[in-house]
């Protein structure tokens, strides 16, 4: 049996959902004012994995299948005023994915957590994954 690893190795642990979060949240204040002026009232959630419910109908087939997702109506096709009972837009990251894709890749951290989280607000945004592709194709 070999000997548990020691120095600053042996001490590392996983991000936490906060440490997450506060990656966003840098990730965010990074954006140009303009584009964050647009998100006002977008609600952004760091949580482990995404529900059954989400998974289903996303069609994945596993739980580390999406590391993050929008859910409301793309400014585009929201009214001037939102409509009675209308939930605010919403972005889930999912840990748990993020951090598995991290770990098979050579971005750093908060590199792939911009990129979910710049992603999941072009969709806020009204761009569908064609156009976010497209995009990134041009800006390569």
């Amino acid at each position: 049996m070999s000997n548990p690893p020691t120095g600053e190795l042996g001490r590392l642990r996983a991000p936490t959902l906060a440490e997450i979060e506060a990656l966003a949240d840098a990730a965010f204040a990074e954006l140009p004012a303009r584009f964050r002026r647009l998100c006002d009232g977008l609600v952004v959630q760091v949580v482990d994995f995404p529900d059954d419910e989400t998974l289903d109908a996303m069609g994945a087939e596993s739980e580390f299948d999406l590391l993050g997702l929008f859910r409301g109506r793309g400014l585009p096709d929201r009214g001037a005023v939102a409509e009675t009972g209308e939930l605010p837009n919403m972005i889930w990251l999912y840990r748990r994915p993020l951090l598995d894709y991290w770990c098979e890749g050579e971005d750093t951290l908060a590199a792939v957590v911009t990129h979910v989280l710049v992603h999941e607000i072009g969709h806020h945004f009204g761009l569908t994954d064609a156009d976010m592709e497209a995009i990134e194709r041009e800006a390569g």
